[in-house]
């Protein structure tokens, strides 16, 4: 009992060392942390949206679009499979409103082989908990009457891929911006949280959300004009796109016939930053490709000099230049009457990546910062009175064992909020809430040893034995207790949201650091005391 091995001692200083040293910047202003040498820590604690204020959106993927967006590629694997072989159709298949192809035949004879090729074209989805393959289209016809679905496994697959790959890119554009500590959650089975601490204007970040940043670059068919285009006469693998920042006299879009094949995709993209045009200072946004999008990009324009190679961005034109010589090493730029913060937006979208589809806003929430300010002062309030009471309950129950308990827990709420500083965890209401909750779970740690303590003097032992005794009798209870409780706040963690995610945080740190001040910084506090006090006789 009242010996600790010096390498203990020292342990149980550094701790102590570290985690006033982590607090302090937390009492500093500003500029003061800025000054500070480099090996010290600067970071102060972070606060959630409900303390610092901010905003908050909720946002939904718009699942359909990765449905119809499959049934679009099935479109065009159809139209050229059938025209490989011969096989004519009246009306060409199309999407409908309902995300079904509908087709008909002009030979009845072909029904067999028509069939044979377009089930050809499926992918191979797994299903069921053996990840049992199963084609991801159905197709059904009624004689010469075609009918091509998406099959409900490959539409949910594609659903929560959608969403999952969302929430990446989404974490990858507000990482951009630089915004501290944002959380960017699932929120049932097509929903986005994301709440933004600091933010008090998101209109900025609805933009760079708003777009899904699907970038594609397709070669202008000038075989055909837009009139004819217009007319009905659009020819098959062509498209009619409408410009996003060039007009007619009349104020409406110009539009463009596109070949529907992308040459290079978005995805082909390694690098995009803003900046200005050599020749007319305009803000362009350089790209780099990769070496697939170099080389496409490369063969494109040594064979295309003379045309126009349009850049198409969410479905619309940015800008459709004429190729005026091959252009090498797999570098180009867009330009498109940017002003420099429009341009650096979309570096942004484009360095982040497109989203599989687009996201709609549905709920937006700002809290302002006198909420938050309100917010802590009541949780300081709270926290403050908790913090007495406990403190007065133990000095006056348990005397001198209630001071060392008392030492404990101010240490323990040093420790807490040193350790989400240094990992910098974002503290939330209710985090301050796991906090008040440890505070007690400490104290609980400390009566269950007084309590042990006074039991082994009223049996007779003496003043060493009952101390160790009641320290080793107690701790088996304490450790299933703590234990118990950590489970409980990790499961909170796993399968919580939002705030009870910030409660769990701080209750699984409060356990972990009040089993070192609860249990070894007061024993270690109680024999320093004892040897230098050496008492005959106490009382707890």
């Amino acid at each position: 009992m009242l010996y600790f091995a010096r390498w203990k001692v020292l342990a149980i200083i550094a701790a102590l060392v570290a985690g006033f040293v982590y607090l302090a910047p937390n009492f500093m202003p500003v500029a003061t942390r800025a000054s500070l040498p480099e090996w010290f820590p600067h970071k102060a604690i972070n606060l959630g949206l409900d303390l610092r204020g901010g905003s908050q959106l909720l946002l939904e993927v718009d699942t359909r679009a990765v449905v119809r967006e499959r049934l679009t590629a099935v479109v065009d694997d159809t139209r050229t499979a059938l025209r490989e072989v011969g096989i004519g159709y009246a009306p060409a298949p199309a999407v409908g409103a309902d995300n079904v192809i509908r087709f008909s035949l002009v030979k009845p004879e072909a029904i067999a082989e028509a069939r044979t090729k377009i089930e050809a074209l499926a992918l191979a989805v797994q299903t069921g908990a053996f990840g049992t393959n199963q084609p991801d289209i159905a197709v059904t016809n009624n004689g010469v009457e075609f009918e091509i679905r998406l099959s409900e496994a490959a539409a949910t697959q594609r659903a929560l891929n959608a969403v999952q790959q969302s929430i990446e890119v989404v974490r990858r554009r507000i990482d951009e911006t630089g915004t501290a500590e944002p959380s960017i959650q699932r929120q049932g089975t097509g929903r986005i949280l994301v709440q933004l601490p600091g933010i008090d204007d998101p209109d900025r970040i609805k933009r760079l959300l708003g777009r899904t940043a699907k970038l594609t670059f397709q070669m202008v068919d000038d075989g055909i004009s837009i009139a004819d285009a217009g007319a009905g006469r659009l020819p098959p693998g062509s498209e009619i796109v409408v410009s996003e920042n060039e007009f007619n006299l009349d104020g409406t879009p110009m539009r463009y016939v596109l070949r529907s094949r992308a040459i290079i995709t978005g995805e082909m993209l390694v690098d995009a930053h803003p900046t200005t045009d050599g020749r007319t200072g305009q803000p362009v946004v350089s790209m780099r490709f990769d070496p697939t999008g170099s080389r496409r990009f490369g063969d494109t324009t040594t064979e295309n000099v003379g045309k126009r190679f349009a850049i198409v961005l969410d479905g619309k034109v940015i800008s459709a230049p004429v190729i005026q010589e091959p252009i090498l090493g797999g570098v180009g730029q867009i330009s498109g009457n940017f002003t420099i913060a429009s341009a650096n937006e979309l570096a942004v979208l484009l360095r982040a990546g497109a989203l599989p589809a687009p996201l709609v806003v549905l709920e937006e929430r700002t809290v302002g910062p006198g909420l938050g300010a309100d917010s802590v002062r009541a949780g300081q309030i709270a926290s403050i009175i908790g913090l007495v009471g406990m403190i007065a309950y133990m000095f006056a129950t348990y005397g001198p064992f209630g001071f060392f308990a008392n030492m404990a827990l101010v240490v323990n709420i040093v420790l807490i909020m040193a350790v989400m500083t240094a990992l910098q965890q974002a503290l939330t209401l209710p985090g301050i809430a796991g906090i008040v909750l440890t505070m007690g779970m400490a104290v609980d740690a400390n009566v269950l040893i007084n309590e042990r303590i006074r039991e082994e003097i009223a049996a007779g032992r003496t003043v060493l034995s009952a101390l160790e005794a009641g320290y080793k009798r107690a701790m088996t209870t304490i450790i299933d207790s703590n234990l118990t409780a950590f489970i409980t706040g990790v499961i909170l963690y796993l399968l919580g949201t939002g705030l009870v995610k910030g409660f769990a945080v701080t209750l699984c740190i409060g356990i972990i650091t009040s089993m070192f001040t609860a249990v070894t910084f007061s024993r270690w506090l109680t024999s320093m005391w004892v040897m230098r006090a050496r008492p005959r006789t106490i009382e707890v």
